[in-house]
């Protein structure tokens, strides 16, 4: 949720980066910082933790001045939050702002050290300026330095850079991560995010992955960071309203909100991946190796969507922890008088943290003297105050009243604390642990192709957007999967549709199933797969419609391939965030074709915070 804004042109550029940086505020920062050429065209760097309002008072007390900087807000990855930590990170003459995460850090920055470079702070930005500085010390060409670096560079990115021995010139580049160039007369601009130029220009070019953008006050050259090779795009009109700017060019929240997925994920597992150990740290959490020792038994419990996040909770903690886990139901909780003592962990889940029954089911089982803990995506909130420890889930705002951000990266925090435990309690091997992460760290590049290639979707939502009813089957942990999908399309196209364990099929919802039924199974490969097959075979027997999500490549035995949709392969625990986003766009379509309100539908509220 970091957010970047540069400028190079003819005015006083601090006041529009700090404005910039104003309007992405709604992404969500720890820390904040601002780098400016000066008139005599030396850097002037100011950073501080904590707030814009408090780099603005630095800002009052030793004011910068130039026509050329970058400005930033980070959200603490490598390193907790610290003025130390904060961008942007220099070395020599360079100067240096980055959104992304850097995988292959830990090698780069331990060359660097043998070479005699001393680090001042434990980020991965600090070791891209410093590699950027070596590579300009020894070819002699900043543009070629620029290439060097970036090619030895594994992971993602959006960067900035300023250059006192370039002074009229900002560079920029990325790779999986947000960047947008804003051009106008005599003055050219960067940002994460549309809003924050929107006071200065609406003639936009999105940056494509692997592109170096070279600006000065004259203009702007994009190369390919491949082979070098220009490109010469004609800038597209912006013409926004203010809620349209805040929607990203989206037609609806949801939209935005299914897209911002990917990044979503990186936000919440990268700042507590230690990605150079190999380890998960949760100093906010409270839950130490001697106290996970004395766990006999967990209770998960959250409402809706939440609700299928614990379920699928349940199969990772018990798989990697080997520990017994039960989901409830807050609304039902306290009604059945658990039986709740100090070797048992209860964990609330909550997106806005003040969900009436999930904070009334915390406030029982710290009334029963459990270890009382809390996900939630919204800091201060009163379920947070409330838990002696707190996972959070950095979604930044989610809008749309049907969950979609807010959803998996509770998977992720999930998935985190099941890897944490299985770790510090050696439930599981070393390699394991790292097989984990390794995995979590490949996943955003999984769901951005999803994302990318979801065009079937949209079709299959054309086609079966009339029908009356839908049933969703799958078994494992993709069965709380298919009770989300039925729910995200009940919510906002209020078409019927019911989720099933699909071994379930035949004790009932099988009578159902006709040539007017759609039927979504999800398939992935692995113990389960045949007795899927099997179901879909029971339900093409019956004239049933079988649209399937499928690992791999497509099945002849599902059906046409035209009903099939294809995901890459990922561990079992890790699958039911890839197979939530074609169900969450599946419904957004359906609902859009229907003419449905997608981001309030009736009688819905984002934040039920009545009992």
């Amino acid at each position: 949720m970091c957010g970047i804004v540069g400028y190079i042109g003819p005015e006083e550029a601090c006041e529009i980066l700090m404005n910039g940086l104003a309007r992405l505020e709604y992404r969500g920062y720890d820390s904040a910082g601002i780098a400016m050429v000066g008139p005599d065209g030396l850097l002037q760097i100011v950073r501080c933790q904590g707030k814009l309002s408090g780099l603005a008072s630095k800002l009052t007390e030793t004011p910068v001045f130039g026509k050329v900087g970058v400005a930033h807000t980070r959200w603490a990855t490598h390193g907790r939050p610290s003025e130390e930590n904060a961008h942007p990170h220099r070395c020599g003459p360079l100067a240096l702002v980055h959104n992304g995460i850097i995988e292959n850090y830990a090698p780069l920055k331990e060359e660097l050290e043998k070479g005699g470079h001393q680090f001042a702070s434990q980020t991965d930005t600090e070791v891209i300026v410093a590699l950027l500085d070596s590579e300009r010390r020894k070819c002699g060409d900043y543009r070629q330095a620029v290439r060097n670096t970036l090619k030895k560079l594994k992971g993602s990115y959006a960067l900035v850079i300023v250059n006192e021995e370039e002074p009229d010139m900002l560079v920029a580049a990325r790779k999986e991560s947000p960047l947008i160039l804003g051009i106008s007369d005599g003055a050219c601009f960067l940002a994460s995010d549309v809003p924050a130029i929107l006071p200065y220009t609406r003639s936009v070019v999105y940056l494509n992955d692997e592109e170096i953008v070279f600006l000065s006050k004259a203009g702007y050259t994009l190369e390919s960071l491949q082979d070098g090779s220009e490109r010469r795009p004609e800038p597209q009109q912006v013409n926004w309203n203010p809620i349209m700017a805040e929607k990203a060019g989206y037609k609806h929240f949801m939209l935005k909100e299914i897209h911002e997925q990917p990044r979503a994920v990186i936000d919440t597992f990268r700042s507590v991946v230690d990605l150079e150990r190999r380890a998960v740290n949760f100093p906010e959490l409270n839950l130490d190796k001697a106290l996970l020792d004395k766990i006999e038994r967990v209770f998960l419990v959250a409402c809706g969507t939440s609700y299928h996040a614990a379920l699928v909770a349940k199969y990772m903690i018990e798989g990697l922890c080997r520990v017994p886990v039960e989901v409830d139901l807050a609304s039902e909780f306290r009604s059945r008088d658990p039986i709740l003592d100090d070797k048992t962990l209860l964990l609330v889940i909550s997106q806005s943290g003040e969900t009436a029954d999930t904070r009334a089911a915390l406030k029982e089982g710290l009334d029963k003297g459990a270890h009382c803990r809390a996900i939630v995506n919204v800091v201060g909130s009163s379920i947070a105050r409330l838990a002696q420890g707190v996972i959070y889930t950095h979604a930044g705002p989610e809008i749309g009243v049907a969950s979609t951000k807010a959803f998996t990266t509770q998977l992720i925090a999930l998935y985190l604390l099941a890897v944490h435990w299985a770790s510090q309690t050696g439930k599981q091997p070393r390699e394991t642990i790292e097989q984990c992460i390794q995995e979590l760290i490949e996943l955003p590049g999984k769901m951005e192709k999803i994302l990318a290639d979801a065009e079937r979707i949209g079709d299959w939502a054309r086609q079966f957007k009339d029908y009356k009813d839908f049933l969703y089957l799958a078994r494992g942990p993709l069965y709380p999967i298919a009770l989300e999908g039925a729910l995200k399309l009940k919510e906002i196209s209020y078409i019927h549709a019911e989720g099933y364990a699909a071994g379930e099929m035949k004790h009932g919802p099988i009578a159902l199933i006709d040539s007017e039924m759609p039927v979504m199974v999800l398939l992935k490969h692995g113990p389960l797969f045949e007795k899927m097959i099997s179901n879909i075979q029971e339900v093409r027997a019956r004239d049933g419609i079988v649209l399937a999500l499928i690992e791999g490549e497509p099945s002849e035995i599902v059906g046409p391939a035209e009903n099939q949709f294809v995901l890459q392969p990922s561990s079992q625990w890790l699958s039911p965030v890839l197979f939530s986003l074609p169900l969450q766009l599946l419904a957004y379509h359906v609902a859009v074709l229907r003419g449905t309100d997608v981001d309030q539908p009736r009688n819905l509220a984002k934040s039920v915070t009545v009992e």
